[in-house]
């Protein structure tokens, strides 16, 4: 059980180590730790891709059989993300909504947790597909998790037909937040 120190002295302690921690924060905050200058960050060079790299239509048709495992019961809107590691591995995802929306996960969020959940760190491409005509980008959450751990991969959007747009991440989210900010 923990015991609060209530008198002015604790107070002040504790004011003191906030402010030590926020002091401590600005000076890291532009230091050499800046995640854009790890490996993964950095488009990976596609000679250096293992040869077992999936072609488009590769990503695109896995892409679309996880669209088919979609839970979409509310909005009926199915969407498919197959998210390609620089050693060829491709880890797919499907929207799964709720009833309040808000809790909803994407696809691309999808993909990208599961991924980082098995170990995979340097991703190439992402590839999202829903059945529309227009294509369909991932929208902000997607582009910022996608940023903040893929950096400026290629994304290949689709329906279940065509290719309909291919484009880097930084055409998407071109001014991004991110830890050389805090």
């Amino acid at each position: 059980m923990a015991v609060f120190d209530h008198s002015r002295g604790g107070v002040e302690r504790r004011r003191q180590s906030r402010r030590s921690g926020k002091d401590r924060r600005i000076a890291e905050r532009r230091s050499e730790h800046d995640r854009r200058a790890e490996p993964g960050w950095e488009p990976v060079k596609m000679e250096n891709i293992a040869a077992v790299a999936y072609d488009e239509a590769g990503l695109v048709a896995a892409a679309i059989d996880a669209r088919t495992h979609a839970r979409a019961r509310f909005s009926s809107f199915q969407v498919g993300a197959a998210l390609e590691t620089s050693t060829g591995d491709v880890i797919t995802g499907c929207n799964v909504e709720n009833a309040t929306y808000g809790l909803t996960m994407c696809a691309e969020r999808v993909a990208l947790f599961k991924a980082l959940s098995e170990g995979h760190d340097v991703f190439t491409r992402v590839v999202v597909v829903a059945d529309t005509d227009d294509p369909t980008p991932p929208c902000g959450s997607c582009r910022q998790l996608l940023w903040e751990y893929c950096g400026d991969i290629d994304v290949v959007l689709a329906n279940l037909s065509d290719v309909k747009r291919r484009m880097r991440l930084s055409q998407l989210l071109p001014l991004p937040f991110d830890a050389r900010l805090l």
